[in-house]
């Protein structure tokens, strides 16, 4: 499996990425491939040998703002004792917390950031029979869990719809303003926040599941974003980058641990009633069943996900990390271990 970290170099590179963009720019201007063409614009050959294969392959660059300074394995030298990654070309050492990893296969070099692209050993999913079941939501807790074999239950992430409204205000506000660049860097805080608040709730995800020798399952909500029905804080869901960012680190964060992650078919589980099977009435986050069982609606659904029930179609999931999660992947020493997020 491979994964991206983020490590923050504190170093200025301005003069080197400036290079980097000329070494991209003249290649896709020359066409071509070799460094030694490039050789007058004074960067590293290594490096710009990197950036010409990348830029000058791709057909579909057509302008070029921004560039990364890429080194390759080759370029790279790894201390695991003092936990030491060294780029003599850059004379950059970088020391580092996330986990033992098999090698490194490429590094990225950014303003303020160096994107270190490991690949980590594969652990073999562990073969088990119970499940915790995880309900993901717009409003309240953004993941509730439920343990059907304990009857507990953990309610995590219950700052992320205030978060996403009050930025969602201050948008509103700044637009209504013409400020247009204070936008954008209000979105990339609220990212910044949301990932770390998704990055805190998957890993406590995943470490329940370890510490309860379960697998984890999760709706399979792929196929549904077309139905109209779906009330309008749901379709929002759907469609939400952060939505799916969490699910795609409990993947990654679950392959690692060996933990089996499975979907299951949506259909009934935030009507059905966890005790009897019923079908029961959900009024907002209240649910009720006519057996008389009373509980709240999102716990009643992570019941309803994490039991082991033959009837339910189970649909294995795709525990290979996602590209798209690959580049913001953040360094595991960040992350934290809270009993209510």
């Amino acid at each position: 499996m491979i994964l991206t970290y983020k490590l923050r170099h504190h170093r200025d590179f301005s003069d080197e990425l400036r290079k980097a963009k000329q070494v991209a720019e003249f290649g896709i201007k020359q066409k071509t491939l070799s460094s030694k063409d490039v050789k007058h614009i004074g960067l590293k050959s290594m490096i710009s040998n990197q950036i010409l294969r990348k830029y000058v392959k791709n057909k579909k660059v057509k302008s070029i703002k921004s560039v990364k300074l890429t080194i390759p394995n080759q370029g790279i030298k790894v201390e695991k004792r003092s936990r030491k990654i060294t780029i003599p070309c850059l004379k950059l050492i970088l020391e580092y917390q996330f986990p033992d990893f098999e090698k490194i296969n490429q590094i990225e070099i950014g303003k303020e950031f160096a994107c270190i692209s490991v690949t980590i050993p594969d652990v073999e999913t562990k073969k088990i029979d119970n499940y915790i079941g995880v309900d993901r939501n717009t409003t309240g807790h953004i993941a509730v869990v439920a343990n059907p074999e304990t009857g507990k239950i953990w309610k995590l992430g219950k700052k992320g719809l205030h978060i996403h409204n009050k930025y969602k205000n201050i948008r509103t506000s700044l637009q209504k303003k013409g400020k247009y660049r204070k936008i954008k860097q209000i979105k990339d805080r609220e990212s910044r926040i949301v990932k770390d608040l998704n990055h805190k709730i998957s890993r406590k995800i995943v470490d329940t599941a370890v510490k309860n020798n379960s697998g984890i399952k999760l709706e399979d909500l792929t196929g549904i974003r077309d139905n109209k029905k779906q009330k309008k804080s749901f379709r929002y869901a759907l469609n939400s980058w952060s939505f799916y960012q969490l699910q795609m680190f409990i993947e990654y964060k679950a392959k690692m641990q060996g933990v089996e992650v499975v979907y299951i078919d949506p259909r009934y589980t935030s009507k059905s009633c966890s005790r009897c099977g019923l079908i029961g009435n959900r009024n907002g986050k209240s649910f009720k069943c006519i057996c008389g069982y009373v509980d709240h609606a999102d716990v009643n659904a992570a019941f309803n996900i994490g039991r082991s029930t033959k009837e339910r179609d189970l649909v294995e999931g795709n525990t290979d990390t996602p590209k798209a999660a690959l580049g913001s992947a953040k360094p595991m020493v960040q992350y934290h271990h809270p009993d209510r997020t």
